[in-house]
């Protein structure tokens, strides 16, 4: 703007100067001088109402910096005086005060314990003399028990597949990994697939992880079969990242491959060198593993959730959990079984079954149902917005498309769809 002016004065010293020499009959070094002094005098009277335009910004610049620091000041006065405050108060005092309070409390709690126990005693001796007038009276029927409030917890099947035959068909490299769906509610468009270890029997039947994944001993199996499934998800991440469609992927992990030393560095070894597709792995955790870890492997959890990948925990019998604490470890998502939720919601929460979606949405961790069987299911699940499902209802496990698996001999499935 200050470029524009000057170009106007300029242009009109120049036409005065024009004026004077042709209108005027100026010789041209008057024509020249006149319009030198009027360009002068017009620059003068510019930068003089600039700079008084700067010195009022200035003025107005103090004026609020002087208020901010009165502002200050006064707040820093109020401090001083709230920290001489908690210097002179007794804290030790205080607590000491606080203690036999407690103190008298506990005392007196017990004695009305005691009274209650003695007055309960005196009531049923006195029942027990005295004869009932309904004793000779038949009971009909019982009253029906209570039903409980607790899912009893049960173990899982010892695997039909002993350890020395899964030794051999991984070393027959008998291991293949197929994928099943998460399903995004209500469209039910693919969000995330599972990573489901399963291995070829000797008739080309194919097993599944409960018939051989060991239960009780074979860690060095478990290892083995986590990492090809990284492996495997890694490559598959890649691939289709390459192709323009990447998807989000979840692998199993457990304590096996968490609590060994070896292993566990492979895994960030493998996270480092793919940090641009590790966003996209996600690993599936069971809760058993998840409450059990070490100290050694929550380090290792945390340096996984450094490198971009997340986790979610799967088995969940209870969803009162510090959640705050999971989204800083990097869990993404806690799946529930869907049927037991939706049956008994008290079991896992205290939250109203419509809030407890959109509580753990606060903190960026998805709830995500498994094993929905029915359509009834479906929709109980959306209405209270639970938009994550899993099951062979929604969609069965399957094997990979050929171009995104290591091996070309596996056979073809439907193309992995767009996570959304």
């Amino acid at each position: 703007m200050q470029a524009l002016v000057y170009s106007f004065i300029t242009l009109s010293a120049a036409s005065l100067g024009a004026l004077a020499y042709f209108g005027l009959t100026f010789t041209p070094a008057n024509a020249i001088l006149l319009a030198a002094v009027f360009g002068c005098v017009c620059i003068v009277f510019l930068e003089r109402s600039l700079r008084q335009r700067a010195e009022n910004r200035l003025e107005r610049a103090i004026e609020d910096l002087s208020r901010l620091l009165a502002t200050d000041a006064q707040a820093g006065a109020v401090l001083g005086q709230r920290i001489n405050a908690i210097a002179d108060t007794n804290p030790g005092q205080r607590l000491e005060t606080v203690e036999a309070d407690i103190s008298v409390l506990g005392t007196v709690i017990r004695q009305v314990a005691e009274a209650v126990a003695e007055m309960e005693d005196k009531v049923a001796k006195a029942d027990q003399v005295r004869p009932s007038p309904y004793a000779n009276e038949r009971i009909i029927a019982a009253p029906p028990p209570r039903a409980a409030t607790q899912i009893t917890v049960i173990s899982e099947p010892e695997p039909i597949i002993p350890l020395e035959m899964l030794r051999q068909a991984l070393l027959d490299n008998r291991l293949v990994h197929h994928i099943q769906p998460i399903a995004r509610l209500p469209q039910r468009r693919a969000a995330a697939y599972d990573m489901l270890p399963r291995l070829m029997l000797e008739d080309g039947e194919l097993a599944g992880a409960p018939d051989f994944m060991p239960r009780r001993g074979g860690q060095d199996l478990i290892r083995q079969i986590e990492g090809v499934g990284l492996v495997e998800a890694v490559a598959i991440a890649r691939r289709s990242r390459t192709g323009g469609q990447p998807v989000v992927l979840h692998i199993p992990l457990t304590r096996a491959t968490l609590g060994d030393e070896f292993s566990a560095e492979q895994l960030l070894v493998t996270l480092d060198a793919n940090r641009a597709i590790a966003s996209g792995l996600t690993f599936l955790v069971p809760e058993s593993d998840w409450q059990s870890l070490t100290t050694r492997e929550r380090a290792v959890v945390e340096a996984v959730a450094r490198k971009g990948a997340g986790f979610s925990i799967s088995n969940l019998r209870s969803l009162r959990l510090d959640i705050a604490e999971l989204a800083a470890l990097g869990v993404r998502s806690l799946r529930v079984d869907a049927t037991r939720f939706l049956d008994t919601p008290e079991v896992f929460t205290d939250f109203h079954i419509s809030d407890i979606a959109n509580y753990l949405a606060r903190f960026e961790v998805s709830l995500l149902a498994t094993g929905v069987a029915t359509e009834r299911q479906i929709v109980e699940l959306l209405d209270n917005d639970i938009i994550l499902v899993q099951g062979n209802y929604i969609a069965a496990p399957g094997p990979v498309r050929q171009d995104l698996v290591l091996e070309s001999g596996r056979p073809v499935t439907q193309p992995l769809r767009r996570a959304e």
